[in-house]
């Protein structure tokens, strides 16, 4: 074989290897949570994520860290991975990210704190760090959820509020504040424990009150079924912000719509992956909210709902 031509068939076989050491690595998002995700959760993040273009597996990858036994030890493990980005899908997942590193970008879902009084960022507007993301205008779910008892019990005067010391403290407070303003006593009962949630009902019967509401946490998520179970047997009147609380046989639910949530948290990490700064996205609100009522739950208690409320619900359990 001439010099040339084996140059020449040596250049052919040694560039597709070139092409392919050149090629970039594929981004990696560290998925951080303290509970199981659900799979229409989840599928809303990656709708999210495909609305930039990126697609699981064929231009980006996922490091899962679900439920793990320390949240803290999952979230300098994903850092020692060196992820391009932590998405972290609640507020233990925030918070343990948040201590583990202040160069990876995090995107986080938080509807239990005030992000500018812990410190996770400067502003709503401009964070100014490494943390973004979806949080809740407390004060203002809190008055809407008292508002519509009140539309169920016109004469409401007491109510119990439900909740975990310390994750909680930022509604206790307004919560206990919509209360004052609108001439209601408030019964705090704080839960730890699900142990805890048959004691704190039976006190809720037992004082009484006229209904109650459930505070927001990954706690009041995961144990939805047996809080609606608790509050039927005791004929107790519960709002909550899931909407799995109604649909496991509770009464009523008001909050926002997770699945919205969850895909615009997916095109904020989308946009980190393409070189935004999360200290110039603005941290997001929820936009769209679901009243949810269940109208079998409402005739085993005897609460007579209101025309209007069936008629704004997006959805009646029946």
């Amino acid at each position: 074989m001439r010099r040339r031509d084996f140059l020449t068939l040596a250049g052919t076989v040694a560039w597709p290897l070139v092409a392919r050491a050149q090629q970039p690595e594929m981004p990696v998002i560290g998925y951080l949570s303290e509970n199981t995700v659900s799979a229409d959760i989840h599928g809303a993040f990656l709708r999210g994520m495909s609305a930039l273009g990126y697609s699981e597996g064929k231009n980006f990858a996922i490091e899962d860290r679900h439920k793990p036994r320390s949240l803290p030890e999952a979230a300098a493990d994903l850092v020692r991975r060196k992820v391009n980005v932590i998405f972290a899908s609640n507020p233990g997942a925030l918070s343990a990210a948040i201590k583990a590193t202040t160069s990876i970008p995090v995107v986080g879902v938080d509807l239990e704190s005030d992000p500018v009084a812990k410190g996770y960022v400067q502003s709503i507007a401009r964070p100014g760090g490494n943390v973004t993301g979806m949080f809740l205008d407390i004060p203002q779910l809190c008055g809407k959820h008292l508002g519509l008892l009140k539309e169920i019990f016109p004469g409401l005067s007491r109510i119990a509020i439900l909740g975990i010391p310390g994750t909680n403290a930022p509604q206790f407070a307004a919560t206990e504040t919509a209360t004052r303003g609108a001439g209601v006593e408030a019964e705090v009962l704080e839960v730890r424990t699900s142990d805890d949630l048959q004691g704190a009902l039976e006190k809720a019967r037992v004082r009484p009150v006229d209904a109650g509401i459930l505070l927001s946490s990954p706690f009041m998520f995961q144990y939805s079924k047996l809080i609606a179970e608790l509050a039927l047997a005791k004929r107790l009147p519960l709002i909550s912000l899931f909407a799995e609380f109604p649909r496991n046989g509770g009464l009523m639910a008001y909050g926002p719509n997770l699945d919205d949530m969850y895909r615009r948290c997916g095109e904020y990490v989308g946009k980190v992956l393409r070189g935004a700064k999360p200290s110039e996205l603005p941290l997001q609100r929820p936009e769209t909210f679901d009243l949810i009522i269940n109208l079998k739950t409402a005739t085993a208690i005897g609460v007579e709902l209101p025309a209007r409320l069936q008629l704004l619900a997006n959805e009646l359990v029946e």
